[in-house]
């Protein structure tokens, strides 16, 4: 399999970590990454178009070369192939839960996160947008403030003491907001500490450059 992606963007990120954190855990999937230059607009090339019509990262191709191209998909993908170790574990509530953190995490922190920085500092040459930068920045408020709540009983990380796929994705969002020397967290000591201990896991220190 090979894994098409670029370092710095968010979802990519995630699928990273996420490959990272497994092969931390005993499980070695065989993964080739390869870079895609998107500064330099190879997202749009023909090349890559034939693997995924979006001109979006990541793109996973499977050993009978089709292609997966939205990283959760990529991600279950994994979990159902690789399933000794995965982080999707436990009970059938256990495992909604978890789903259901990460939904919150991506879908109302970490999409408004990635429009947060275009707005403020594109890495792609977008304008600067102040309204739409303070727009996501109020949107984010609530679901930060349920994280700092989740962590509020002393685990160490969002769904416990075993990492996440949701861990996965809040970090790789944060990453773009370091990039763009951005901090959302605010006032809320829980997931600061959250941050630094996630940081220091040696997956973490693989994958991450920011």
């Amino acid at each position: 399999m090979k894994l098409y992606m670029v370092p710095l963007a968010p979802n990519p990120t995630k699928v990273m970590l996420y490959i990272a954190e497994r092969a931390e855990l005993g499980t070695g999937m065989g993964i080739e990454q390869i870079v895609v230059n998107t500064l330099k607009g190879r997202q749009r090339e023909p090349e890559h178009l034939a693997r995924n019509p979006f001109g979006t990262l990541p793109v996973l191709e499977l050993d009978d070369g089709s292609h997966l191209v939205e990283s959760l998909a990529v991600i279950q993908y994994l979990e159902d192939r690789f399933p000794q170790g995965a982080l999707l574990e436990g009970s059938v509530e256990a495992r909604a839960k978890a789903r259901d953190v990460e939904r919150i995490v991506d879908l109302r922190i970490a999409g408004p996160m990635g429009t947060y920085v275009h707005a403020k500092n594109s890495p792609i040459g977008r304008p600067p947008d102040p309204e739409k930068a303070a727009q996501m920045e109020a949107s984010v408020q609530v679901p930060l403030d349920f994280l700092e709540g989740l962590l509020a009983d002393g685990r160490p990380l969002l769904l416990g003491a075993r990492v996440s796929i949701a861990d996965c994705t809040l970090q790789a969002s944060l990453q773009f907001l370091r990039w763009a020397e951005a901090d959302l967290f605010g006032e809320r000591p829980l997931l600061r500490a959250w941050d630094e201990r996630y940081r220091a896991r040696p997956a973490a220190q693989n994958v991450l450059r920011w």
